[in-house]
């Protein structure tokens, strides 16, 4: 990384006193590095749980969940407990491979995504940080649409195949907008690198303001932050699982541990979301005071908490109203802020 060293693998060789150049050694940091990373990404996941209910709750004036534990909070063991107790059915006739390898896929794809995040630029908290970084994050996320058909293709069940139907066409209509949007940062940033991305905003715009790519360019944070409610599939987008419309779409036929892992993808993937728009929209780590990564997880729950205020005062629109917002919307605005960034540059640098 540019700010401090390297990323955290070689970091942690050279702290234990061990060769940074050995790939041996690095490759055993790196799954250390992996271990770490995952599990803050899966404790905050397992926070969710919690805070999903108290947020809605919140926006609908109810109390929810008060009783299992001070403010509720042991009913994160409890919904383990339950869930994974739970007998695993398995369907007749089900593509048994696709099926069952659905979950995993979805659940890994996210992770795999916040391998290049810089969760810290002072400590270097940041796995690997190549030049293709926000290509590979993109890359990664997408991954999920295959996950999303498997499981619909696999389970055998009309809804389930309906619901993975609507996830390619929604996940092709809003992922173009989206990485669009993203390479308007690129031609701002000058790179793809995540950590030349953040190291870009770390200047002063106006003042004390920061130059943060959402106040520079303040329609294509909009855009990306309603490109990836879809992205995420969180309404008005949750076309793929509408239980009014199709029970829960690609995941009806799934119960016990996989169904967590499907129910632990989908907010993996919000939370992967928010950090892409924390990194490349709102100066990463960047703030006063408090540490680097506490900053961070602010910025990513206060992506998370926008998707559970759509959530909650947003109605769902239907499929077909879906693709003509995707198509005949955001692929116009998006290509018109990508057009009109690149000449304010190229002006700018001329």
């Amino acid at each position: 990384m540019q700010s401090g060293g390297a990323p955290l693998p070689e970091m942690l060789a050279r702290m234990l006193g061990l060769d940074p150049t050995n790939p041996g050694v690095i490759l055993v940091m790196a799954l250390i590095a992996s271990a770490a990373v995952g599990s803050f990404v899966l404790t905050n996941t397992a926070v969710v749980i919690w805070a999903k209910r108290k947020i809605t709750a919140a926006f609908t004036d109810r109390i929810a969940i008060n009783r299992v534990g001070p403010l509720g909070l042991f009913i994160i063991v409890a919904d383990a407990v339950r869930l994974l107790s739970k007998e695993l059915i398995v369907p007749e006739e089900v593509d048994r491979p696709a099926w069952d390898l659905a979950p995993l896929v979805l659940s890994g794809s996210a992770l795999l995504g916040f391998a290049v995040i810089p969760m810290d630029m002072q400590y270097n908290i940041q796995i690997a940080d190549p030049e293709v970084g926000l290509a590979y994050v993109f890359a990664t996320a997408s991954i999920a649409s295959v996950g999303l058909v498997m499981a619909g293709y696999a389970s055998n069940n009309k809804y389930s195949f309906l619901g993975g139907l609507r996830a390619v066409a929604q996940n092709i209509a809003y992922e173009i907008p989206l990485i669009l949007t993203g390479a308007s940062v690129v031609i701002f940033a000058g790179s793809l690198q995540m950590s030349e991305i953040v190291m870009a905003q770390q200047q002063s715009l106006i003042g004390p303001l920061p130059a943060w790519y959402a106040f520079v360019n303040p329609f294509a944070f909009v855009l990306f932050m309603i490109a990836n409610l879809a992205e995420v599939g969180r309404n008005p987008f949750d076309i793929p699982e509408a239980p009014t419309e199709i029970v829960a779409g690609y995941q009806t036929e799934y119960s016990s541990v996989y169904f967590v892992l499907m129910y632990l993808g989908e907010f993996i993937h919000i939370f992967l979301g928010g950090a892409i728009v924390a990194t490349i929209f709102l100066g990463g780590p960047a703030g006063p005071v408090l540490p680097g990564i506490v900053w961070f997880v602010i910025k990513m729950w206060a992506v998370f908490l926008f998707t559970q205020w759509a959530r909650s005062a947003v109605p769902r629109v239907r499929i077909d109203q879906l693709i003509q917002i995707g198509w005949k919307g955001m692929l116009v605005l998006s290509l018109a802020n990508l057009m009109l960034t690149a000449a304010i540059v190229g002006v700018v640098n001329v």
